[in-house]
């Protein structure tokens, strides 16, 4: 594969996008199409690692213990059965509970009122016993461990996640919750399929793109987002200590079917991992070293420790689960063999 397959798969999604592919320190393929070098793109659950960053500094820091329970710390949380789910239950998608609402819909229509989401969290059921089995937190995750950040350390969790990570490691383009002053940068999401169309419509209210929703509201640019994952792969960069992203990194999955999702996953402790020769978002070629995370199928993100390498691709268009997770597996896929067939 080459460069000019990349370029091709990348931008076959239509609308607008961004990919950025580096080498160490080496940007060796960038591609930007229907958006300016500044627009900002909604990343869905590629959100999801900093958050549980945040909490894992926390956890580096003594603040807080991951395999102590989140009641702990937010006593209203125990409520129907749940005293016994721990931080690291919520980090790994095991809390049982992972619709605080008790469905998908419900969840995404308190998204934008962090009261009331924080509040179903509190009074959500389980519906599975803590740790059992892994069942993806699409929403209910960001919630619990935004609501556990501030809890335990009193800064909201876009204030950490901007205090800690994003300015010093000079993110200036990315944030938790668009700023009324970033939203001319905003690209719009759009529907690929017509059953797309209502995520499309409550992804695009201002409302949403302006509140905090840990699980799914980064809103970046590729080369912020690369900055980030390239730090990552440095170490931290005197940012973020090495110590706080192998714990994130630490599997806690390996082919075990989620619930939620429908099929086998590698989930570390916040982030997804590599999973060789499954049509899995870093695709079939990748190595279990690998770790990063996609954004429903519409953005991918992923740091390949064991070459030095890392991908970013931001899309704008929404795809039926499936068909994007094919493609971006594809696009995955063509990246890996292109960065091995260049010196």
């Amino acid at each position: 594969m080459t460069w000019d397959d990349v370029g091709r798969v990348a931008r076959a999604r239509g609308h607008a996008s961004s990919i950025i592919v580096m080498r160490g320190d080496d940007i060796v393929f960038e591609q930007l199409i229907g958006a300016g070098p500044s627009d900002l793109f909604y990343t869905f659950s590629v959100s999801k690692p900093f958050t549980a960053l945040a909490v894992h500094l926390l956890a580096y820091r003594s603040e807080l213990e991951l395999d102590a329970p989140v009641a702990e710390y937010w006593p209203e949380y125990a409520m129907n059965g749940k005293s016994r789910v721990t931080v690291r239950h919520v980090l790994t998608h095991r809390s049982g509970a992972p619709y605080s609402s008790g469905w998908a819909v419900g969840d995404a229509v308190r998204m934008a009122d962090w009261k009331a989401s924080v509040q179903a969290a509190e009074e959500a059921h389980l519906r599975y016993p803590p740790g059992d089995v892994v069942a993806y937190e699409l929403l209910s995750f960001g919630f619990t461990l935004g609501e556990l950040v501030r809890r335990v350390d009193g800064r909201e969790i876009d204030r950490f996640i901007d205090d800690e990570f994003a300015r010093p490691l000079g993110l200036a383009d990315t944030h938790l919750a668009l700023t009324r002053d970033a939203w001319s940068r905003h690209i719009p999401l759009r529907a690929g399929h017509p059953v797309e169309h209502i995520r499309e419509a409550a992804f695009n209210r201002r409302t949403v793109r302006e509140a905090v929703i840990p699980a799914a509201g980064i809103q970046t640019t590729a080369r912020d987002l690369a900055r980030f994952y390239r730090a990552l792969l440095c170490g931290g960069d005197g940012v973020i200590p090495a110590e706080v992203i192998a714990a994130a990194r630490e599997a806690s999955a390996d082919g075990e079917l989620d619930r939620v999702i429908g099929h086998t996953m590698r989930w570390g402790t916040g982030f997804q991992l590599g999973f060789p020769r499954q049509v899995r978002p870093m695709g079939t070629r990748a190595n279990e070293s690998m770790f990063g995370h996609n954004g429903s199928a519409v953005c991918n993100a992923w740091a390949d420790p064991e070459n030095d390498t890392l991908m970013v691709w931001l899309n704008s268009v929404i795809l039926p689960r499936r068909s994007g997770l094919d493609h971006i597996s594809r696009l995955s896929d063509v990246v890996i063999d292109a960065l091995a067939s260049t010196p």
